[in-house]
């Protein structure tokens, strides 16, 4: 880990402020995050991709450092145009996109709507698919519930989904809680957060099913198998590997849901040379 992969950037895209992580030089790859992380997961994955690669580890608005406006839907459209305003404010046209957890979706959503403008795809223990696993229900019902939304926002809340996507729950340092912690102090930014978990709609992933053959990009499938938030990963990344036959796959056995945690180096050089081919 450097300073420079762990240093908060921010720009203007048109009526957001977000934040983001930058390394390196050379063709741009896009990072997103998912629930309830930031651009602060990929600190320890950067390096080796920055080696061939300008490297843009975005805060997604709602998340991290970036603005979490309230009186606004997290959906597809709404991530979309925010990807659009941070690669125009950023001089970037052409460029490989990877995404974890949430930012899976919202990145490959992303790639079917500019197949001119991606070069390379990458996904990390993510959900694609309309028919979702009972936890994931669980999991929006509980966070469209103010109560119930409130306790698992705090933060002993978020140290608890920290912890359930760990297969070693000795990963989670000091550090690492007040990463995921910290950029949620007050009630506003909490209900951005929830909002941001499940506000996505339910047709957009019937149409991710759907259009997922239409990628031809080069794509990398890496995933922790010890997976305890999304428990049917497995199925989704074989699921991934017929509708996209391209699609290369790589499993972690020693790692949970926040792979990028467990095995940051392992990923990272995983991920550099994959897209090291478009440099």
């Amino acid at each position: 880990m450097t300073a420079a992969a762990t240093a908060l950037d921010r720009l203007q895209a048109g009526d957001l402020e977000l934040a983001y992580r930058e390394l390196g030089s050379g063709p741009p790859v896009l990072l997103l995050h998912g629930w309830p992380t930031s651009s602060f997961l990929w600190r320890d994955v950067m390096p080796a991709i920055a080696r061939r690669n300008r490297v843009l580890a975005l805060d997604l608005p709602g998340f991290g450092g970036s603005d979490k406006p309230l009186e606004t839907r997290y959906d597809f459209e709404f991530f979309t145009r925010a990807i659009d305003g941070f690669l125009a404010a950023a001089g970037v046209d052409r460029v490989a996109i990877a995404g974890h957890d949430l930012g899976g979706p919202i990145a490959v959503r992303w790639a079917l709507d500019n197949p001119e403008r991606v070069t390379h795809l990458a996904l990390l223990n993510t959900l694609l698919y309309p028919d979702f696993d009972p936890s994931v229900m669980e999991f929006v019902t509980t966070l469209a519930n103010p109560d119930t939304r409130s306790e698992l926002t705090s933060a002993p809340g978020l140290e608890s989904v920290i912890r359930l996507g760990l297969a070693d729950e000795a990963s989670l340092t000091n550090e690492v809680l007040a990463g995921v912690v910290d950029p949620f102090p007050d009630e506003d930014s909490r209900v951005a957060l929830a909002k941001a978990g499940i506000e996505l709609q339910p047709d957009g992933f019937a149409d991710l099913s759907r259009r997922l053959s239409e990628l031809s990009v080069p794509v990398r499938v890496v995933y922790g198998e010890q997976d305890r938030v999304l428990p049917d990963v497995a199925e989704t990344m074989a699921r991934v590997k017929r509708d996209v036959p391209q699609a290369e796959v790589t499993a972690i056995p020693t790692a949970g849901h926040f792979v990028q945690e467990e095995a940051g180096g392992e990923v990272g050089d995983l991920l550099a040379a994959f897209f090291a081919e478009s440099a």
